[in-house]
């Protein structure tokens, strides 16, 4: 039993050092925060901070992981199937949705890190396994176009608050990807 009452207490600091460090992310730019102004924010004592991050270097890669290591779980569970690929993009929008404040600051924040394209890496490597194109090379910059695109639309449905819903977004992303340009004429 003494366990569990470790295991809730130190899922209780992670989350608490994560949520201070991200509230920080958004008041202030990366460089200028410190591991003294997160365990304040956190109200932690340093020594444990640095039980479980080296740095607040380290504490963002370790989030940025987390995310990313969930995404990549759905995706690795999923198939794109045309007619799941709108159920497909839903849910990973359900996840972003839940996620906003997190999603938002790592995506929009000039934090000097790789989260982008770290995506962009994991969906391109799925997309590129998931589609049939003989050309390789054409099937690349498809991919890339697509991801960067969709990242982008990402990107401002969270910038503007997410006031459509994952759905409607998701078949916004796919009509797009699918129909390009003629589907903004044909309306």
């Amino acid at each position: 039993m003494m366990e569990k009452k470790i295991d809730r207490r130190k899922k209780y600091t992670l989350m608490t050092l994560k949520e201070s460090f991200i509230s920080l992310l958004n008041e202030k730019p990366f460089t200028a925060i410190t591991v003294k102004e997160i365990c304040e924010k956190a109200d932690i004592n340093r020594s444990t901070f640095y039980t479980h991050f080296a740095d607040q270097e380290d504490l963002l890669y370790q989030i940025e992981t987390e995310i990313i290591e969930e995404m990549n779980k759905y995706l690795q569970e999923n198939e794109l199937v045309e007619h799941r690929s709108v159920q497909m993009t839903k849910k990973l929008l359900e996840y972003i949705e839940e996620n906003k404040d997190i999603c938002y600051t790592l995506l929009h924040q000039q934090i000097g890190t790789n989260f982008e394209k770290r995506i962009m890496h994991i969906a391109k490597d799925f997309l590129m396994n998931q589609t049939k194109i003989p050309d390789q090379e054409k099937a690349s910059y498809l991919s890339t176009f697509i991801i960067s695109g969709a990242i982008h639309v990402i990107k401002d449905w969270l910038a503007n608050d997410t006031k459509q819903s994952p759905e409607q977004m998701a078949h916004i992303i796919i009509q797009f990807t699918t129909n390009g340009l003629s589907c903004i004429s044909n309306e």
